[in-house]
């Protein structure tokens, strides 16, 4: 009998590394790069200035615990965000708005398989894209089950739909808080910058996804067989599920929220919001959502407590993750690690580079499922290395949301992936022959669109 792979807890992982930064210092020589400030306040290293420091920084092991206090501090301005974010989107949950919205939507295209797979896919994509939904999709798996087997379709195809869409939405990520924004502040750019290029990307990434479910779910629908779930029970929760009417108020509320953030796009554009700005309109969503979806004083409070309360591993994990990076910092090998990654980057040129950005965060996603904590962990080792190779930090910032967002759909690290599985009674190894060869697609069309965006200078 096979023993079950043991991944350990996110942590556990970035203690890890951690331990692995200390013992760094003793190993790889200090160095650093000349650095300068553009006319954007940027700092940037300076190519070909690299030199090796003759006192190394090594670090005792008690350096583990005291970096701790001090990266939450570093990166208290993300985790309060993220923690307001979380309660704020907590609220908008409760009034059972996102809920009709989305049931509405599934019921309205049921009898119509193409709709209701293009439909769904971008409703998940647009949730994550914009409010980086992910675990709040889970109760939508089993609706979804019960729909597609009502027209002969498979739990697969249900799936699809759902994760497809969430994994484009994190990977194209026009606007998502979690890690578009908590990237492009590690990599000092302006938060949402470059909506325009994302956008434009979302079009083909969603006709990719759309193409290779539909597929798939007219060959069951002309031979059940050739389902690669055929011959698994359906989960025993696939009835009809009662989600909330979309009422007057719900929809009122839907209204504000979708307003909200294009007052939020224009407010960081035209007058150079950050993360305070951000997440003060953020508040005031949940005070007025709360209001306007009928919740009481109490009630609102009581949840943006809990939902707040709900995001408080992530603030960990980033704490944790921004450590890593002060140890590599506090030991002067940081330059010295990104001398040597952007070596060999630097070989194959700008475009080249790009797509080796790709690559090294689509592997790192495995170990580091967080979207925050990976943004964490890579981005201050990406963003010099894009100065070095002649790549703008907005390209990194890019490549590391495709590298987040499109593994997330695949790797076995991810419990939002795996929660969903096991609610809809896929085995992984099923799922994982759908997924792969369109996570091989995707990626291919990603690294396409980075090596255009050389191209076309974005930044």
């Amino acid at each position: 009998m096979m023993q079950k792979f043991y991944i350990p807890h996110t942590l556990v992982l970035l203690f890890g590394l951690m331990v692995v930064a200390v013992a760094s210092t003793w190993v790889i020589p200090a160095g650093s790069f000349e650095t300068t400030e553009t006319a954007e306040g940027r700092t940037v290293v300076v190519p070909g200035t690299y030199e090796r420091a003759d006192d190394a920084g090594r670090l005792g092991p008690t350096a583990l615990f005291t970096v701790v206090p001090r990266a939450f501090g570093d990166t208290q301005g993300i985790i309060f965000f993220v923690l307001i974010v979380g309660g704020a989107l907590a609220v908008v949950r409760a009034t059972g708005a996102i809920d009709a919205g989305l049931a509405r939507l599934i019921d309205r295209f049921g009898n119509y398989p193409a709709l209701l797979i293009f439909g769904g896919m971008f409703a998940f994509a647009l949730a994550s894209a914009t409010i980086g939904m992910a675990e709040e999709y889970i109760p939508f798996a089993i609706i979804l089950v019960t729909l597609c087997l009502a027209l002969k379709l498979d739990a697969i195809v249900a799936i699809g739909i759902l994760v497809v869409g969430y994994g484009i939405g994190y990977g194209i990520a026009v606007a998502n808080p979690f890690t578009l924004i908590v990237a492009q502040e590690v990599a000092e750019l302006e938060p949402t910058s470059g909506f325009g290029y994302r956008l434009a990307l979302a079009g083909p990434f969603l006709a990719v996804g759309f193409h290779h479910v539909w597929r798939y779910a007219r060959r069951v629908q002309a031979d059940p067989a050739a389902s690669l779930v055929h011959d698994q029970e359906p989960p025993a929760g696939a009835l009809k599920q009662d989600f909330p009417p979309l009422s007057r108020r719900r929809v009122a509320v839907l209204a504000i929220t979708g307003l909200t953030l294009v007052f939020m796009i224009i407010g960081i554009q035209q007058a150079g919001w950050f993360l305070i700005e951000l997440g003060a309109i953020f508040l005031a969503l949940a005070l007025v959502v709360g209001l306007v979806g009928g919740l009481s004083a109490d009630t609102l409070a009581q949840t943006f407590t809990k939902g707040a309360a709900e995001l408080t591993g992530t603030a960990l994990l980033i704490g944790f993750a921004r450590a890593i990076g002060l140890l590599l910092e506090d030991g002067e090998i940081l330059h010295t690690i990104v001398q040597g990654v952007a070596t060999p980057l630097g070989v194959v040129g700008a475009e080249g580079a790009a797509a080796g950005m790709l690559v090294i965060q689509s592997v790192l996603n495995f170990f580091i499922p967080s979207g925050s904590g990976q943004a964490l962990v890579t981005m201050p080792l990406m963003a010099p290395i894009s100065d070095l190779v002649g790549v703008s930090r907005q390209v990194a910032v890019l490549a590391f949301q495709m590298g987040d967002g499109l593994m997330n759909m695949i790797v076995p690290t991810n419990p939002v992936l795996m929660g969903i599985l096991g609610l809809a009674g896929i085995p992984y190894d099923r799922w994982f022959r759908f997924i792969g060869p369109l996570i091989l697609k995707l990626l291919v069309l990603s690294a396409l669109a980075l090596i255009g965006a050389v191209w076309i200078g974005y930044a």
